[in-house]
């Protein structure tokens, strides 16, 4: 049968191409057919009933297409080429996702101070850490798990999720730890040149050089009071557009480089529209929170000052809130919460300094009134550290922080007045590449968050904290 078949493709071929084959003589005859045998015994003996399409370096020239060529015959059209023969070297969407975070735990030790007090008189507390009490105890301050990555060359997404919040009022008026909480949900969209990004979800709000930067980089054990008032939890749901230039990407990424710490890159310029109610919680008015906020990197090689960079810009915040009240719900009249704040860092190389202020006005509890009024608020930091680099036991950056407000804490029911006066020293040790372990000094001077307490309390502290990442 194989004769006879060998003999068919022969004679289709002379009546293909007549004038070819009278051209060619019987040796040449000869040899076709015997190529065209060892072919088809190789198709015979092949598993798939279609052979695979031969690579692309290999296939069959224009010149060739006169020649008998068995493959040629059987090749498919370009239509119905198999999935498998396309381009690999394209990531799928799914496998540009990443998932990180890190975890802290903490332990604050009271060596002196107002623990406890009588009703009506305020106790050791900060808005930023509820481990600072008479019980103590430790404390997952932070369980933060990202899902990042590009799906296309001009979109990224972003979630992450908080594990170590708490809820109150679950069995009486008992917290219990560790719920999940959204914290960011949201897409990047980028121009082509990726200086422009278009961020449209929950993500935090250019407000505050430091409320911008993410605790697993922060030196510091908690955010700053004034800085940290504008936008308790830092994020609301909105649309906010960022530009950074190239020359200004550039020291960000050499800075980055050296391992030092930045703001997490939220553009050298940025304007957005916000809710304004707060992290997590329903809008409750018409109005909605406008910001901007600028940055720019200036470095001072041509100072003398070699691969040193100072850093300066300001923020702008305006904004309706209806703070929570005691009775329940929220108050039916709205409050305007508007603010400017200026920043400055000068990086650690080895030396370096981290100021912020702000001033403005806010809804504040008047003790006097019994109500909730528009008042002043003003305050800010100064910070100093050394980047002292590898030291033989790891990266060692020792710190020191002086912090001032005197505002309204919008977050809390019936937005209390704070009046915070706090020294903070201590020391950032990345003993192995995923562990941080920072130990800090604090003297405190805080009115507690909550209007039914007077006066302030004084407290020495020392606090520790882990992170591992991930």
């Amino acid at each position: 049968m194989t004769s006879r078949c060998m003999w068919l493709a022969s004679a289709a071929l002379v009546l293909i191409h007549p004038a070819a084959a009278s051209a060619q003589t019987v040796q040449e005859l000869q040899r076709q057919i015997d190529e065209l045998k060892a072919q088809l015994q190789a198709l015979t003996q092949a598993k798939a009933a279609i052979p695979p399409l031969a690579a692309p370096a290999t296939m069959p020239s224009a010149a060739d297409v006169s020649t008998p060529n068995v493959p040629q015959v059987a090749s498919l059209p370009p239509a119905t080429m198999p999935v498998a023969s396309l381009p690999l070297n394209e990531a799928a969407w799914y496998d540009r996702l990443r998932f990180r975070g890190y975890t802290q735990m903490r332990y604050n030790a009271v060596v002196a101070g107002d623990e406890t007090a009588p009703d009506g008189v305020s106790r050791l507390r900060s808005v930023h850490d509820a481990s600072i009490n008479e019980n103590g105890g430790f404390l997952l301050r932070r369980v933060r798990l990202v899902l990042q990555g590009d799906v296309t060359d001009h979109i990224q997404l972003y979630l992450q999720h908080d594990f170590g919040t708490a809820v109150n009022n679950q069995s009486s008026t008992e917290r219990r730890e560790n719920f999940g909480q959204l914290r960011d949900a949201y897409v990047d969209i980028f121009s082509p040149d990726r200086e422009f990004r278009l961020r449209v979800g929950q993500s935090k709000v250019p407000v505050g050089w430091e409320n911008l930067q993410s605790s697993s980089d922060r030196l510091t054990l908690d955010r700053s009071d004034a800085i940290n008032s504008a936008v308790p939890g830092e994020r609301e749901i909105g649309i906010v557009a960022y530009y950074t230039p190239s020359q200004v990407q550039a020291i960000w990424d050499r800075l980055e480089a050296r391992g030092q710490k930045l703001f997490g890159n939220y553009g050298a310029f940025g304007v957005g529209i916000y809710n304004g109610q707060g992290i997590n919680r329903t809008e409750q008015n018409a109005g909605r929170m406008k910001v901007a906020m600028a940055t720019w990197p200036f470095a001072l090689d041509a100072l003398g000052l070699r691969g040193q960079v100072l850093e300066l810009g300001g923020s702008v915040l305006l904004n309706e809130v209806s703070p929570e009240v005691r009775g329940g719900g929220t108050t039916t009249d709205s409050y305007s919460d508007n603010r400017i704040g200026l920043h400055g860092i000068l990086y650690p190389q080895p030396f370096g300094v981290q100021a912020e202020w702000t001033w403005g006005r806010g809804p504040q509890f008047d003790a006097a009134l019994e109500a909730i009024t528009e008042q002043r608020l003003s305050g800010g930091y100064v910070q100093v550290m050394a980047d002292l680099g590898e030291t033989g036991g790891g990266r060692l950056v020792p710190y020191g922080r002086w912090q001032r407000y005197r505002g309204g804490w919008k977050a809390n029911v019936n937005a209390p007045q704070l009046e915070t006066d706090e020294l903070e020293i201590g020391f950032e040790w990345q003993f192995m590449e995923a562990l941080e372990l920072t130990v800090a000094y604090a003297n405190m001077h805080r009115r507690e968050a909550d209007e039914r307490r007077m006066g302030r309390a004084e407290g020495d502290l020392v606090r520790t904290q882990l992170q591992w990442s991930y």
